[in-house]
């Protein structure tokens, strides 16, 4: 009998693996992104500390009723600009790219971009 493959699992497993080697510190605070089905979410965390900096999704207030589907590229990329606008305000330039487990693909990508047009390096 075929075992099904748990991808929640694989996925948290890749991304402790990630984990180890990637920490925001103050200078280059993590941003931080999780992908559910439907929504998109990003922080920006300074893990000295272990505070969230910044955040932004799908769900909040300027995207949500801008967005006809939230759990897509276009949505994705939306979120990425958000979050890099809102780290300027706060002076935040330089982060580290944390994909959370997930591939460099799709919407996972088009936030990365969106945050790269917004004036965040990575």
């Amino acid at each position: 009998m075929i075992n099904p493959i748990d991808r929640k699992a694989v996925r948290q497993k890749k991304h402790l693996r990630i984990r180890k080697n990637i920490v925001g510190t103050a200078t280059h605070p993590r941003l931080a992104v999780f992908r559910s089905l439907h929504h998109m979410y990003a922080q920006i965390i300074d893990d000295t500390k272990g505070v969230t900096l910044v955040s932004a999704s799908t769900l909040e207030a300027p995207l949500k009723g801008a967005l006809d589907n939230s759990g897509n590229v276009e949505a994705a990329k939306k979120v990425g600009l958000e979050i890099g606008k809102k780290a300027l305000e706060k002076g935040i330039t330089e982060v580290v790219f944390d994909r959370g487990g997930n591939i460099y693909h799709g919407r996972v990508k088009a936030l990365a971009e969106g945050a790269r047009e917004a004036g965040l390096n990575f």
